[in-house]
């Protein structure tokens, strides 16, 4: 059932012992949303705590080290920035088919949970101010920094088509609020580690190109991460780089994983929904920005993907 800001908040209110799940492979929005929400439960005076079925790059520490570790049954079970259960990882397994409540931005979710809050709003973040206000919570620093880090990361720094001027004043309300906004956006952008920057540069030596060079392909395998030192959680900055290639319409990042299957990060410019060819191998995301997973090898899902981009591209 969909509901709004207010009957969301609502819900939340009723509610203790509340177990809040992210994406895997997760990013800044939906970790930005899990603590921002973790953060103003627990000031609410109920029990809460986030899960993820990956590990958290150590980047984003700061949205959660010092937090209480609680233990307890949850009662209540969230989802944010999930479009699909499969989208869960590892923990769609346990959870699938339980979560009361979801709140999303994606135009392509699935309605699975109970609830839904869906508004196709820049970042999740900049949803949750909202859902966090409703709830009566005054919104501290480590509020702030949370949601401010999803509301950067998904909009590329502030620079894509999805930023409104709802977005840019939520953006300065938060900074208003304490969010460390340099610290935050230097981080996210602009500090790369040594293992990282080994692997985009083998990345990015073994580019291809097709369907008339407007299709961008890199591939991300066990044995670069083997010889970089690096890790699937340090992957993130790579799928925006496909896009920024002159003449791609269609950017692909393929990271394999540790089973030899493979997800797929699509980057598109107007000219192709990202989330239309992402639904085609069961995943989704919005029209510029959308992911799937690929239950083969890289060569078997980059063969696959790159012929339905060149149906896409007539």
């Amino acid at each position: 059932m969909k509901i709004d800001v207010k009957k969301c908040a609502a819900l939340l209110k009723e509610q203790d012992n509340i177990l809040i799940l992210t994406h895997a492979h997760p990013d800044g929005d939906t970790l930005g949303c899990g603590f921002g929400l973790c953060r103003a439960l627990l000031k609410a005076g109920k029990k809460a705590r986030v899960i993820n079925s990956d590990e958290i790059p150590s980047k984003y520490c700061y949205l959660y080290g010092d937090l209480p570790k609680y233990d307890f049954a949850e009662d209540y079970i969230v989802a944010v920035d999930v479009a699909t259960e499969n989208l869960l990882g590892d923990l769609s397994q346990v959870y699938a088919g339980k979560i009361d409540l979801c709140i999303d931005h994606h135009g392509t979710n699935t309605e699975y949970a109970k609830y839904l809050l869906l508004e196709e709003r820049a970042s999740v973040c900049e949803l949750m101010y909202d859902v966090i206000r409703e709830l009566g919570v005054e919104i501290d620093a480590r509020i702030a920094d949370c949601l401010f880090t999803g509301i950067s990361t998904d909009t590329g720094c502030f620079r894509y088509a999805s930023v409104t001027p709802a977005t840019m004043r939520i953006a300065a309300e938060l900074m208003e609020k304490g969010a460390d906004n340099a610290y935050i956006n230097r981080l996210m952008f602009e500090t790369k580690t040594k293992t990282y920057a080994r692997l985009e540069r083998l990345v990015l030596e073994g580019m291809e190109f097709f369907c008339g060079e407007r299709v961008a392909v890199i591939c991300v395998t066990q044995k670069m991460y083997a010889q970089t030192g690096s890790n699937e959680q340090e992957t993130e900055p790579l799928a925006p780089m496909t896009r920024q290639i002159e003449g791609v319409e269609i950017g692909i990042t393929l990271r394999e994983k540790p089973d030899g299957t493979c997800k797929a990060s699509i980057r598109t410019f107007e000219s192709v929904n990202a989330a239309r060819l992402a639904k085609f191998f069961g995943g989704g995301g919005h029209p510029q920005a959308a992911a799937c997973r690929f239950d083969c090898g890289i060569d078997q899902a980059k063969k696959m993907i790159v012929e339905k981009c060149g149906e896409l591209l007539k």
